[in-house]
């Protein structure tokens, strides 16, 4: 059922349309209350991505001047971190992110961002394998002023989980399918600052102390 400019995307969620626009877009545009997103991008899929929200997540304006751009200006601090796992290993290095959006990707015609295709894959499983090589042109996360939205660019649905996806005060996992071309908010500014850190044992899923 249509309604003006928006369209029935599902039984649950509505999603205004948009036209393709120059990268980063301006999804901040679009209605906070949307679950999913429609997005125009390319083709893969994601393995275990992990991402880890700091407490400089939201910056208000006028923080930053024009004295910040100067060559001796101190680097500003990462915003998340991003670890890949699969299964329950963490696989490379934890890669800082400074900007506003970062692709995770498998292998890309032009960009940059978290090769995955970059790390080892000695002593891997075929399985490991052939879902390392699908990963094709990944995700892009992008840090959004209402939070953090994941943008699946493949050609596979992906699943994540989130702190601020779970219903408040439950203790089941919730775990949300995200199909290509879609996107969702996986961590929410607003319901975070009213959670509180999850004891260590209680985790389910990747965990690393460190």
């Amino acid at each position: 059922a249509a309604d003006g400019p928006t369209v029935c995307c599902n039984p649950y969620h509505f999603s205004r349309l948009c036209g393709p626009e120059s990268p980063p877009p301006p999804y901040s545009r679009l209605s906070p209350r949307d679950d999913y997103k429609p997005l125009d991008l390319s083709d893969s899929t994601l393995s275990y991505t992990e991402t880890e929200a700091t407490n400089s997540l939201i910056t208000a304006p006028g923080e930053f001047s024009d004295a910040s751009m100067s060559p001796d200006a101190t680097k500003p601090s990462h915003w998340c971190s991003v670890a890949y796992w699969e299964h329950r290993t963490r696989v490379g290095r934890l890669y800082a992110v400074y900007d506003q959006a970062v692709s995770i990707f498998y292998d890309l015609p032009q960009g940059s961002g978290f090769c995955l295709g970059q790390l080892n894959l000695e002593q891997r499983s075929e399985s490991v394998r052939r879902t390392r090589s699908k990963i094709g042109f990944g995700i892009l996360l992008s840090k959004e002023p209402d939070g953090v939205w994941a943008y699946n660019r493949g050609q596979h649905p992906i699943f994540v989980n989130s702190p601020t996806l779970d219903a408040p005060g439950g203790r089941a996992l919730v775990v949300r399918k995200v199909p290509p071309g879609y996107s969702i908010k996986v961590f929410d500014f607003e319901r975070s600052g009213l959670q509180h850190a999850p004891e260590p044992d209680a985790a389910d899923g990747p965990y690393d102390p460190n």
